[in-house]
């Protein structure tokens, strides 16, 4: 196939996209503001590069086959950093992904992910012992060599409705900040989404994927505006988040992450005087008696 086509590529996933949401050729043409003529024509070539078949269609009704489900995250992806690219939203830094949105009213987000290493260039010994003790355990979150680590983190399950909380480590930030009967009530509730659209979310998203698929470790640095209670003030916040794979005691997948307020942050575009000194109430109190494998 002729290099010719690639610059419809953007549209031909699209095509792809809404029709694999919608199993049907007239409501996707119609969302699309396209043609029938065209989504077919863009299917056809979508197989035709790809070497194999998207979808079956019998009597007039699609069903995606395995190798469109397979293609389908990745092209939603594409849609989703192709419309936050645009926008300002997402690029990379040092060749890792780097977020931002602002809002008319003063809200932001900037989060700017760094290589693991770079924590052994910081004074936080709590990230370091994290990592270790996930080393240890192999991730399972009942083993012994979790369980001092355990009250600092959030806990995550992912659900057909998307990652959902399932624990709140009595000394994790989210208790600090919002306090244990909020955290009482945020058990099983899905990630709240953020101002920035759907394709911000998406790319909010990554980092978990990333870290369930990959079973890598993850680092993050983090500036945004947060309230203390619902419908209150957004206060500025700035924290490393560490995020880790892990199992529950049945094998089935969990993600751990660590969020530790800080002002010793690298975040792109701004300096080490944006960042606020974390209030003594929300700071993550690690006694060093409690470090087993490092300080």
């Amino acid at each position: 196939m002729s290099d010719l086509t690639n610059p419809l590529l953007f549209e031909m996933v699209r095509s792809f996209s809404m029709l694999a949401q919608e199993l049907n050729l007239s409501r996707a043409v119609a969302k699309l503001g396209s043609t029938r003529q065209t989504v077919r024509r863009h299917i056809a070539t979508l197989e035709e590069l790809k070497g194999e078949q998207l979808f079956r269609v019998v009597d007039r009704q699609y069903t995606l086959t395995e190798a469109g489900i397979r293609a389908l995250p990745q092209a939603e992806e594409i849609i989703a950093l192709g419309h936050a690219w645009l926008r300002g939203q997402s690029s990379h830094v040092n060749g890792l992904q780097y977020l931002r949105h602002q809002e008319g009213n003063g809200w932001y987000f900037y989060q700017q992910q760094h290589a693991l290493r770079s924590m052994w260039d910081t004074d936080s010994a709590l990230l370091r012992e994290t990592v270790r003790s996930w080393i240890m355990c192999g991730g399972r979150i009942e083993a012994p060599e979790m369980q001092h680590i355990r009250p600092y983190l959030i806990i995550y399950r992912f659900t057909p409705v998307g990652w959902i909380c399932v624990e709140f480590g009595d000394e994790s930030f989210f208790v600090r900040w919002f306090g244990k009967q909020k955290a009482l009530s945020s058990v099983g509730q899905t990630l709240g989404k953020m101002p920035g659209g759907n394709d911000f979310a998406r790319m909010l998203n990554v980092a978990f994927q990333e870290t369930d698929i990959t079973h890598n470790p993850r680092l993050d640095h983090v500036r945004t505006m947060v309230p203390r209670s619902d419908g209150g003030q957004p206060m500025p916040v700035n924290y490393r988040r560490l995020m880790l794979s892990g199992a529950f005691p049945d094998g089935s997948s969990a993600l751990l992450s660590l969020v530790e307020p800080s002002a010793d942050l690298d975040i792109f575009g701004f300096g080490p005087e944006d960042f606020r000194e974390p209030d003594e109430d929300f700071a993550l109190r690690f006694n060093p008696d409690n470090f087993k494998y490092g300080s």
